[in-house]
């Protein structure tokens, strides 16, 4: 009885990994139509598979990538993850996760300051987050409504779905942001801010933070620049929320399915939000039950890099996009739809429709949006290893085309 094989560990298997995932092989070849009855081995499986997960994707790196919210992630997640994936520790079970626990609070106690929190856990993604801030503010405060803007995430609007809350979008003033001249009475309510909304990076007033029975700030975006000496103003007042959410497989640069939920009085919505079980050692806080050790390649991203280093990062891509935006201003071919607030530039060419524009630029530069009924480009600052020279030159290029 053989106690492992090759399926579980293999030297030569990982070495091979490795070199193809720094190669990008391009030489697709099809997939099996029907599941093999006898498998086809792991090296032969890494050559085939390789050209099409590696080579077949978005290069979120490349020079030219400005399109989404998404960026690249340094390599030491990707060995990190590497170790997450051999390991499959379970945040559900202590035993089952030591370190990974560990590392978590560790990270946590490193960021809620930041936020003027107390603590919180990981999830996986913002819609995850978003639903347990909302979650604890029906349960801990009461409230019966969420009140926030139109420019705010959809999963405001599944989080009330699935809580059973009315919701209350409110109007937005000329720079994207919730208008306050609009608020509804907050008397039982949730009021939902935005810090960097999906379309147009807008920051909501957020000293409007208190002024509801629970206050949720959607900071999956631009959360991070708190971070940053330079920009940490832009998201003054998030300090007085009842909870903050954070992607942080945006601008913290992590693989997917990683996030925050922060809470200010961290024992209340615990509370709120824990449930038991015969099979669990200690409550088991949020809407997750098992889930993955996210928190340790943010735990190594923040030791190579410390905070001097993430504060870098995202300050040249906020003046990348600050940039972008005065070279869009500088030519009579393109129409800036606002100066840029969290390195999201909204924008559009005057002598093309926007969708001629964006096909005759090279796939990751730009993608859309539509605000009040009309396309408009987007350019989202999230790749910091972008060449915005390059970038500017195609998208003038483009836009002194005729129809």
């Amino acid at each position: 009885m053989h106690r492992c094989d090759s399926s579980f560990i293999d030297t030569e298997g990982l070495t091979q990994a490795l070199k193809l995932m720094t190669s990008r092989s391009t030489e697709v070849s099809d997939l099996p139509a029907n599941l093999p009855s006898a498998g086809l081995g792991e090296i032969p499986v890494l050559n085939l598979l390789a050209p099409q997960i590696l080579g077949n994707a978005a290069q979120l790196g490349a020079h030219t990538s400005m399109a989404h919210m998404d960026p690249p992630t340094p390599w030491i997640t990707w060995a990190m993850a590497m170790w997450n994936a051999s390991l499959n520790q379970n945040l559900l079970h202590e035993a089952t996760s030591p370190f990974a626990t560990q590392a978590e609070k560790q990270v946590l106690d490193w960021l809620v300051p930041f936020f003027g929190m107390q603590g919180g856990h990981f999830c996986s993604g913002s819609t995850i987050a978003n639903l347990t801030g909302i979650w604890a503010a029906r349960d801990v405060a009461g409230v019966r409504k969420v009140v926030t803007s139109q420019a705010a995430h959809l999963s405001v609007e599944k989080a009330c779905r699935l809580l059973g809350l009315e919701l209350v979008k409110v109007g937005l003033d000329t720079q994207g942001r919730l208008d306050v001249d609009q608020l509804p009475n907050l008397e039982n309510a949730c009021l939902v801010l935005n810090a960097g909304t999906t379309a147009t990076g807008a920051i909501d007033l957020l000293t409007l933070s208190g002024a509801a029975a629970w206050t949720h700030v959607d900071a999956a975006w631009a959360g991070p620049l708190r971070l940053s000496p330079k920009y940490s103003d832009r998201l003054s007042g998030i300090e007085k929320a009842d909870s903050v959410a954070i992607s942080a497989h945006k601008w913290l640069f992590q693989p997917k399915d990683s996030a925050m939920i922060m809470f200010r009085d961290l024992s209340a919505a615990n509370q709120a939000i824990s449930f038991g079980g015969g099979y669990l050692a200690k409550p088991n806080v949020g809407v997750q039950g098992s889930r993955s050790a996210a928190a340790i390649p943010l735990l190594a991203t923040l030791l190579a890099w410390g905070q001097n280093g993430l504060a870098q990062r995202l300050e040249y891509l906020m003046q990348a996009a600050d940039m972008l935006a005065q070279n869009i201003e500088q030519t009579d071919h393109l129409e800036l739809w606002n100066p840029p607030q969290t390195a999201v530039n909204v924008f559009r060419p005057r002598h093309l429709s926007t969708s001629e524009f964006l096909a005759a630029l090279p796939a990751g530069i730009l993608s859309s949006c539509v605000l009040d009924g009309e396309m408009w480009c987007r350019s989202v600052a999230a790749n910091p290893l972008v060449d915005v020279d390059l970038v500017t030159a195609q998208i003038i290029a483009a836009s002194q085309k005729r129809t």
